[in-house]
Protein backbone atom coordinates (compact mmCIF):
# COMPACT_ATOMS: atom_id res chain seq x y z
CA UNK A 1 0.00 0.00 0.00
CA UNK A 2 1.40 3.45 -0.90
CA UNK A 3 0.88 6.58 0.99
CA UNK A 4 2.64 9.93 0.63
CA UNK A 5 5.05 9.87 3.90
CA UNK A 6 6.43 12.47 5.46
CA UNK A 7 9.96 10.96 5.52
CA UNK A 8 9.62 11.02 1.69
CA UNK A 9 8.49 14.56 1.44
CA UNK A 10 10.94 15.77 3.65
CA UNK A 11 13.55 14.35 1.39
CA UNK A 12 12.10 15.51 -1.80
CA UNK A 13 11.90 18.88 -0.46
CA UNK A 14 15.23 19.20 1.72
CA UNK A 15 17.05 16.73 -0.09
CA UNK A 16 18.08 14.52 3.51
CA UNK A 17 16.78 13.65 6.15
CA UNK A 18 14.80 16.44 8.29
CA UNK A 19 14.41 15.26 12.04
CA UNK A 20 11.35 17.30 13.98
CA UNK A 21 12.56 19.55 17.48
CA UNK A 22 9.47 19.81 19.77
CA UNK A 23 9.29 22.91 21.21
CA UNK A 24 7.30 25.10 24.03
CA UNK A 25 6.21 28.21 23.27
CA UNK A 26 4.97 28.33 27.02
CA UNK A 27 1.56 29.23 25.66
CA UNK A 28 -2.20 28.25 26.91
CA UNK A 29 -5.59 27.12 24.91
CA UNK A 30 -8.35 29.66 25.21
CA UNK A 31 -10.84 26.13 26.24
CA UNK A 32 -8.21 26.37 29.54
CA UNK A 33 -8.01 29.78 30.48
CA UNK A 34 -11.65 30.64 30.83
CA UNK A 35 -11.99 32.42 27.07
CA UNK A 36 -14.47 29.29 26.20
CA UNK A 37 -13.74 26.75 29.17
CA UNK A 38 -11.48 25.72 31.81
CA UNK A 39 -11.45 22.04 31.20
CA UNK A 40 -9.76 21.82 27.50
CA UNK A 41 -10.68 18.81 25.16
CA UNK A 42 -12.09 15.93 26.63
CA UNK A 43 -9.10 13.77 25.32
CA UNK A 44 -6.15 16.46 26.41
CA UNK A 45 -3.82 15.21 29.14
CA UNK A 46 -2.08 18.69 31.37
CA UNK A 47 0.54 19.19 29.28
CA UNK A 48 -1.66 19.55 26.77
CA UNK A 49 -0.43 17.11 24.29
CA UNK A 50 3.09 18.33 24.72
CA UNK A 51 4.50 15.57 27.07
CA UNK A 52 7.84 14.88 24.63
CA UNK A 53 8.38 18.79 24.35
CA UNK A 54 11.61 20.64 25.41
CA UNK A 55 10.95 22.48 29.11
CA UNK A 56 8.95 25.72 28.42
CA UNK A 57 11.46 27.33 31.08
CA UNK A 58 14.44 27.46 28.63
CA UNK A 59 14.97 29.98 26.19
CA UNK A 60 13.95 28.83 22.15
CA UNK A 61 17.11 28.82 21.70
CA UNK A 62 18.46 26.55 24.78
CA UNK A 63 15.59 24.27 24.07
CA UNK A 64 16.87 23.90 20.59
CA UNK A 65 20.60 23.91 21.60
CA UNK A 66 19.44 20.84 23.85
CA UNK A 67 17.22 18.56 21.71
CA UNK A 68 20.37 19.09 19.00
CA UNK A 69 22.44 17.33 21.54
CA UNK A 70 20.02 14.69 22.66
CA UNK A 71 19.68 13.69 18.56
CA UNK A 72 23.45 13.87 17.78
CA UNK A 73 23.57 10.45 20.11
CA UNK A 74 21.47 8.70 17.60
CA UNK A 75 21.19 10.41 14.11
CA UNK A 76 23.69 12.30 12.61
CA UNK A 77 21.08 14.76 11.01
CA UNK A 78 21.73 18.45 10.17
CA UNK A 79 18.93 20.20 9.43
CA UNK A 80 15.30 19.94 11.87
CA UNK A 81 11.83 21.48 11.74
CA UNK A 82 11.26 23.61 14.83
CA UNK A 83 7.75 22.54 16.11
CA UNK A 84 5.58 24.32 18.69
CA UNK A 85 3.71 21.70 19.51
CA UNK A 86 2.37 21.66 22.95
CA UNK A 87 -1.72 23.52 23.92
CA UNK A 88 -1.79 26.83 21.58
CA UNK A 89 1.01 28.33 19.54
CA UNK A 90 -0.67 31.41 18.38
CA UNK A 91 -2.47 32.30 21.39
CA UNK A 92 -0.88 35.02 22.71
CA UNK A 93 0.21 38.75 21.44
CA UNK A 94 2.10 39.21 18.07
CA UNK A 95 4.74 40.54 19.41
CA UNK A 96 5.38 37.64 21.71
CA UNK A 97 5.06 35.62 18.67
CA UNK A 98 6.95 37.11 16.39
CA UNK A 99 10.00 37.15 19.35
CA UNK A 100 9.84 33.33 19.87
CA UNK A 101 8.94 32.32 16.17
CA UNK A 102 12.16 34.29 14.99
CA UNK A 103 14.31 33.05 17.44
CA UNK A 104 13.18 29.32 15.96
CA UNK A 105 13.30 30.02 12.36
CA UNK A 106 16.49 31.92 12.04
CA UNK A 107 18.86 29.30 12.85
CA UNK A 108 20.68 28.07 9.12
CA UNK A 109 20.10 24.39 10.29
CA UNK A 110 16.55 25.12 10.77
CA UNK A 111 14.65 23.98 7.11
CA UNK A 112 11.39 25.04 8.46
CA UNK A 113 8.57 25.85 11.21
CA UNK A 114 5.69 24.11 12.43
CA UNK A 115 2.80 25.51 14.77
CA UNK A 116 0.29 23.95 16.31
CA UNK A 117 -2.63 25.57 16.88
CA UNK A 118 -6.24 26.03 16.87
CA UNK A 119 -8.42 27.44 13.58
CA UNK A 120 -10.30 29.64 15.94
CA UNK A 121 -6.91 31.38 17.34
CA UNK A 122 -5.44 32.92 13.59
CA UNK A 123 -6.24 36.77 13.85
CA UNK A 124 -5.26 38.98 10.79
CA UNK A 125 -1.92 40.17 13.53
CA UNK A 126 -1.55 36.50 13.53
CA UNK A 127 -1.90 35.35 9.73
CA UNK A 128 0.42 38.85 8.75
CA UNK A 129 3.16 37.36 11.00
CA UNK A 130 2.64 33.75 9.45
CA UNK A 131 3.11 35.58 6.00
CA UNK A 132 6.17 37.34 6.97
CA UNK A 133 7.42 34.06 8.32
CA UNK A 134 6.57 32.24 5.37
CA UNK A 135 8.96 34.40 2.91
CA UNK A 136 12.00 33.32 5.02
CA UNK A 137 11.47 29.92 5.35
CA UNK A 138 8.63 27.23 4.74
CA UNK A 139 5.88 28.10 8.04
CA UNK A 140 3.32 24.57 8.60
CA UNK A 141 0.02 25.73 10.43
CA UNK A 142 -1.71 22.36 12.41
CA UNK A 143 -5.21 22.46 13.03
CA UNK A 144 -6.77 20.27 15.32
CA UNK A 145 -9.87 19.35 13.82
CA UNK A 146 -10.56 15.82 15.23
CA UNK A 147 -13.61 15.49 13.74
CA UNK A 148 -16.22 17.25 11.45
CA UNK A 149 -19.08 15.56 13.07
CA UNK A 150 -21.10 18.33 15.20
CA UNK A 151 -21.77 15.91 17.85
CA UNK A 152 -18.55 14.56 18.12
CA UNK A 153 -16.93 17.77 18.69
CA UNK A 154 -19.61 19.08 20.67
CA UNK A 155 -18.85 15.87 23.05
CA UNK A 156 -15.25 16.29 23.00
CA UNK A 157 -15.66 20.06 23.86
CA UNK A 158 -13.93 21.02 20.75
CA UNK A 159 -15.59 24.67 21.51
CA UNK A 160 -15.36 25.69 18.03
CA UNK A 161 -17.90 25.34 14.55
CA UNK A 162 -16.64 23.26 11.51
CA UNK A 163 -17.04 26.57 9.30
CA UNK A 164 -14.20 27.77 11.74
CA UNK A 165 -11.66 25.32 10.86
CA UNK A 166 -12.89 25.92 6.48
CA UNK A 167 -12.02 29.73 7.40
CA UNK A 168 -8.82 29.16 8.88
CA UNK A 169 -7.74 26.75 5.90
CA UNK A 170 -8.99 29.42 3.58
CA UNK A 171 -7.10 32.14 5.39
CA UNK A 172 -3.98 29.95 5.29
CA UNK A 173 -3.63 29.34 1.25
CA UNK A 174 -4.06 32.64 0.34
CA UNK A 175 -0.56 33.57 2.64
CA UNK A 176 0.96 30.45 0.53
CA UNK A 177 1.69 28.41 4.17
CA UNK A 178 0.52 24.83 4.30
CA UNK A 179 -1.92 23.55 6.45
CA UNK A 180 -1.69 20.04 8.14
CA UNK A 181 -4.85 18.94 9.58
CA UNK A 182 -5.15 16.40 13.00
CA UNK A 183 -7.54 14.14 13.03
CA UNK A 184 -8.05 11.23 15.59
CA UNK A 185 -9.72 7.91 14.76
CA UNK A 186 -11.86 5.84 17.37
CA UNK A 187 -13.25 8.89 18.87
CA UNK A 188 -16.39 7.50 21.25
CA UNK A 189 -19.46 7.45 19.18
CA UNK A 190 -18.43 7.39 15.67
CA UNK A 191 -18.77 4.71 13.37
CA UNK A 192 -16.09 3.72 10.57
CA UNK A 193 -17.81 5.79 7.80
CA UNK A 194 -17.77 8.69 9.91
CA UNK A 195 -14.30 8.41 10.36
CA UNK A 196 -13.45 8.18 6.75
CA UNK A 197 -16.17 10.96 5.92
CA UNK A 198 -13.98 13.32 8.42
CA UNK A 199 -10.42 12.05 6.07
CA UNK A 200 -12.24 12.70 3.58
CA UNK A 201 -12.68 16.23 4.49
CA UNK A 202 -9.54 16.91 5.85
CA UNK A 203 -7.54 15.70 2.94
CA UNK A 204 -9.65 17.70 0.07
CA UNK A 205 -8.11 20.51 2.05
CA UNK A 206 -4.85 20.14 3.77
CA UNK A 207 -1.46 20.11 2.69
CA UNK A 208 -1.03 16.99 5.23
CA UNK A 209 -2.86 15.16 8.09
CA UNK A 210 -2.01 13.52 11.19
CA UNK A 211 -4.18 10.38 11.54
CA UNK A 212 -4.04 9.96 15.31
CA UNK A 213 -5.35 6.94 17.51
CA UNK A 214 -7.23 7.99 19.95
CA UNK A 215 -5.61 7.19 23.87
CA UNK A 216 -7.27 7.66 27.41
CA UNK A 217 -4.52 9.27 29.41
CA UNK A 218 -4.82 9.95 32.81
CA UNK A 219 -5.79 13.10 33.97
CA UNK A 220 -8.11 13.89 31.48
CA UNK A 221 -12.10 13.56 31.52
CA UNK A 222 -12.31 11.05 28.88
CA UNK A 223 -10.63 8.36 31.26
CA UNK A 224 -13.69 8.80 33.70
CA UNK A 225 -15.92 8.19 30.82
CA UNK A 226 -13.71 5.25 29.73
CA UNK A 227 -13.97 3.54 33.31
CA UNK A 228 -17.58 4.16 33.38
CA UNK A 229 -18.13 1.77 30.71
CA UNK A 230 -19.08 4.35 27.99
CA UNK A 231 -17.24 3.51 25.12
CA UNK A 232 -14.42 0.82 23.73
CA UNK A 233 -10.90 1.99 22.51
CA UNK A 234 -10.52 0.57 19.11
CA UNK A 235 -8.26 -3.19 18.96
CA UNK A 236 -4.88 -3.14 16.87
CA UNK A 237 -6.50 -5.09 14.34
CA UNK A 238 -10.12 -3.16 13.99
CA UNK A 239 -7.56 0.16 13.87
CA UNK A 240 -5.55 -1.17 10.93
CA UNK A 241 -8.74 -1.85 9.38
CA UNK A 242 -9.24 1.95 9.29
CA UNK A 243 -6.42 3.36 8.62
CA UNK A 244 -5.82 1.46 5.48
CA UNK A 245 -9.24 2.98 4.18
CA UNK A 246 -8.58 6.24 5.65
CA UNK A 247 -5.20 6.00 3.24
CA UNK A 248 -7.24 4.89 0.50
CA UNK A 249 -9.56 8.11 0.15
CA UNK A 250 -6.71 10.78 0.97
CA UNK A 251 -5.60 12.28 -2.14
CA UNK A 252 -2.38 10.97 -3.26
CA UNK A 253 -0.44 14.23 -3.21
CA UNK A 254 -1.53 14.48 0.96
CA UNK A 255 1.47 14.12 2.86
CA UNK A 256 0.52 11.39 5.73
CA UNK A 257 2.50 12.98 8.86
CA UNK A 258 1.50 10.51 11.36
CA UNK A 259 -0.17 7.12 11.07
CA UNK A 260 -1.59 6.66 14.69
CA UNK A 261 1.29 8.55 17.35
CA UNK A 262 2.52 8.01 21.27
CA UNK A 263 0.82 8.43 23.76
CA UNK A 264 3.21 8.70 27.06
CA UNK A 265 3.25 5.55 28.41
CA UNK A 266 3.35 7.46 32.01
CA UNK A 267 -0.22 8.42 31.20
CA UNK A 268 -1.15 5.35 29.10
CA UNK A 269 -4.36 4.21 30.06
CA UNK A 270 -6.04 2.60 26.81
CA UNK A 271 -5.32 1.01 24.37
CA UNK A 272 -2.02 -0.19 25.97
CA UNK A 273 -1.19 -2.34 22.68
CA UNK A 274 0.08 0.98 21.40
CA UNK A 275 2.59 1.06 23.81
CA UNK A 276 4.73 -1.60 22.07
CA UNK A 277 5.78 0.54 19.10
CA UNK A 278 7.85 -2.68 17.51
CA UNK A 279 4.92 -5.03 17.47
CA UNK A 280 2.41 -1.78 15.95
CA UNK A 281 4.46 -1.10 12.59
CA UNK A 282 5.09 -5.31 12.12
CA UNK A 283 1.45 -5.45 11.93
CA UNK A 284 0.72 -2.34 9.68
CA UNK A 285 3.26 -3.89 7.74
CA UNK A 286 1.77 -7.29 7.30
CA UNK A 287 -1.37 -5.33 6.82
CA UNK A 288 -0.55 -2.89 4.05
CA UNK A 289 0.76 -6.06 2.15
CA UNK A 290 -2.00 -8.00 2.97
CA UNK A 291 -3.79 -5.55 0.89
CA UNK A 292 -1.85 -4.90 -1.78
CA UNK A 293 -1.79 -8.77 -2.41
CA UNK A 294 -6.57 -8.85 -1.89
CA UNK A 295 -6.22 -5.77 -4.56
CA UNK A 296 -3.83 -6.95 -7.06
CA UNK A 297 -1.26 -4.00 -6.31
CA UNK A 298 1.88 -4.16 -8.05
CA UNK A 299 5.08 -4.72 -5.37
CA UNK A 300 6.28 -1.07 -6.45
CA UNK A 301 3.40 0.51 -4.90
CA UNK A 302 4.22 -0.74 -1.40
CA UNK A 303 5.69 1.49 1.63
CA UNK A 304 7.35 0.58 4.50
CA UNK A 305 5.31 2.69 7.59
CA UNK A 306 8.33 4.88 9.65
CA UNK A 307 8.57 5.66 12.78
CA UNK A 308 5.66 7.71 13.10
CA UNK A 309 7.10 9.58 16.83
CA UNK A 310 7.09 12.86 16.69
Amino acid sequence: MYYYSLNEYLKKTFGEKVYKISLDGGMTCPNRDGALGTDGCIFCSGGGSGEFSADRRLSIAEQLEQAKRRISQKTDCRRFIAYFQPFTNTYAEVSYLRRIFYEAIMPEEIAALSIATRPDCLGGGVLGLLSELNKIKPVWVELGLQTIHPQTAGYIRRGYPLETYDEAVVNLRKIGVSVITHVILGLPGETKEMMLETVRYAGGRSDGIKLQLLHVLRGTDLLRDYEQGRFEVLSLERYLDILCDAIEVLPGNVVIHRLTGDGDKKLLVAPMWSADKKRVLNEMNREFRRRDVVQGRKNKNFRKPLDFSE
